[in-house]
């Protein structure tokens, strides 16, 4: 059964892809738009799926390897197909179709689009679906496989994780992953009914619903939420998005009758203490610009917006005072909590590297003391440490190199600098020419092709795309020799 895993994940993704570009496609024969991109894209996405379900097997025991073949190869062939909307309906380029497609499905809400009135309706929902297929996805991954296979620390993540297990995955995180993606479209359906209720059009409203939950982004709108003018709308999209950024599997547990452990969950706590207190930061510089009103409505719906990665915009941020730009910039790299759609570092994280650097001060003054690091009721293990100082490592280093080629390749400091961390950080809008009103589609081509690449490694926790890069993953794995007769 060796190598039949990852063939069957793909390709299960890829017929389940038909699928919804076959109901696109019924949808848009309706709306008398036009369907080829849909039809062309489901029988493409039919043909490979159907092989490669043909080459795997539905009860293979994944290696690591095979696990993170199916991970990564299902993450760039997913977004591939999924841009052939873009190009045949929208004649989208092929560098620009990815761009969006990938800024779909990895809920960073980054867009090239710059026609909104002419675009499709068939094709704004698709978007916002792409959002919110990514988020279920990615939610299964970081709960159910990551946390098996070690990565980036997130074996401490989740209680319930049992670690790895020799060379093979095992399925024990099944029952967590389903209860989650319940919260999740509950949440959902609760959150279009919301804004159809505070005036929202009821296309608009569905749309915005999967993409908030997502922590996505795109919106219908070319103008995001400001162009609803609608402080109600602004406060029930600022509610979604701190749902949005929470632990779904922490909200389960809450939902299943143990509301304590909400509060009692240390990321959580800093969680909403970091947003809280950035957003009455935020609030105090907009009184400059707003009344007390408005600029608490900015301020918590702003912060929230970029903290939780979600993207949406109540205002055109790059024309605020630059300390209000200064604060929107360090929520940038935060990021939400472990469990959520959001992207970015994650708070707990931070946490984890706050506790451990106060550790190594300590250890100044007691070199012999065992000084462990703790987090809630649970002793951080070493490994774990490493893994997220490695985490922080590579992220920190891949977006300063793509500021540096963004700024090579023609971009000003300010929208090298934020449109790295938007997309590294699956955020979506940045500052200056890649600010919340404006799009990506005036960045160099290889820019907008180094900018698909980050959003890809950031969605994926960058070391899992990282050991693509190593010697040791094109090394192919050693038989054992069978004994002589």
């Amino acid at each position: 059964m060796r190598g039949r895993f990852a063939p069957y994940v793909i390709g299960t993704g890829l017929l389940t892809l038909a699928g919804v570009m076959l109901l696109f496609t019924a949808y848009a024969a309706l709306a008398r738009e036009p369907a080829t991109g849909f039809l062309v894209t489901a029988a493409l996405a039919a043909l490979f799926g159907l092989a490669l379900r043909r080459m795997g097997a539905p009860r293979a025991e994944p290696t690591r390897r095979e696990a993170l073949i199916a991970v990564l190869v299902s993450w760039l062939a997913v977004p591939a197909l999924g841009a052939l909307p873009y190009a045949i309906t929208a004649g989208f380029g092929p560098v620009n179709a990815l761009f969006e497609s990938m800024s779909g499905f990895t809920t960073t809400g980054a867009t090239v689009l710059t026609d909104f009135a002419s675009f499709p309706s068939s094709l704004f929902l698709w978007r916002a679906l792409s959002q919110w297929v990514g988020g279920i996805g990615i939610l299964v991954i970081f709960i159910a496989v990551f946390p098996q296979l070690a990565i980036a620390g997130r074996q401490l993540f989740f209680a319930e994780a049992p670690g790895p297990t020799e060379e093979r995955l095992t399925p024990r995180l099944r029952h967590t992953a389903t209860a989650v993606i319940t919260v999740y479209t509950g949440l959902t359906v609760a959150c279009a009914a919301a804004y159809a209720i505070a005036g929202m059009p009821v296309f608009d409203a569905v749309a915005h619903a999967f993409t908030t939950l997502a922590a996505g982004g795109f919106s219908p709108n070319a103008q995001s939420f400001q162009g609803y003018a609608s402080p109600a709308l602004d406060w029930v999209a600022t509610v979604f998005m701190l749902f949005a950024g929470a632990n779904f599997a922490l909200l389960y547990r809450g939902v299943a009758g143990r509301p304590r452990e909400i509060l009692r969950d240390p990321e959580f706590r800093a969680y909403v203490s970091i947003a809280v207190i950035a957003s009455l930061a935020l609030a105090a510089v907009l009184l400059s610009v707003y009344g007390v009103a408005d600029a608490l409505r900015h301020g918590f719906f702003q912060v929230f917006s970029i903290m939780t990665t979600t993207g949406y915009a109540s205002a055109d941020f790059a024309l605020w005072p630059q300390r209000a730009q200064a604060v929107l910039v360090v929520v940038m790299f935060i990021g939400g909590s472990a469990g959520s759609a959001g992207g970015g570092i994650k708070v707990v994280r931070w946490l984890i590297i706050a506790r451990n650097t106060a550790r190594e001060v300590r250890r100044a003054l007691h070199p012999r003391a065992v000084l462990p690091v703790r987090l809630g009721r649970r002793v951080v293990p070493e490994d774990v440490l490493r893994s997220v100082a490695a985490f922080i490592t590579l992220y920190v280093g891949l977006f300063a190199a793509s500021t540096v080629v963004l700024v090579l390749l023609g971009a000003d400091f300010v929208t090298a600098f934020t449109a790295s961390i938007a997309c590294l950080g699956n955020i979506g809008p940045g500052l200056a020419h890649v600010g919340p009103m404006v799009d990506f589609g005036n960045l160099h081509p290889v820019s907008r092709l180094l900018l698909t690449f980050d959003m890809y490694a950031g969605r994926l926790e960058v070391v899992t795309v990282f050991v693509v890069f190593t010697t040791g993953w094109w090394r192919l794995p050693r038989r054992r020799p069978q004994a002589l007769p």
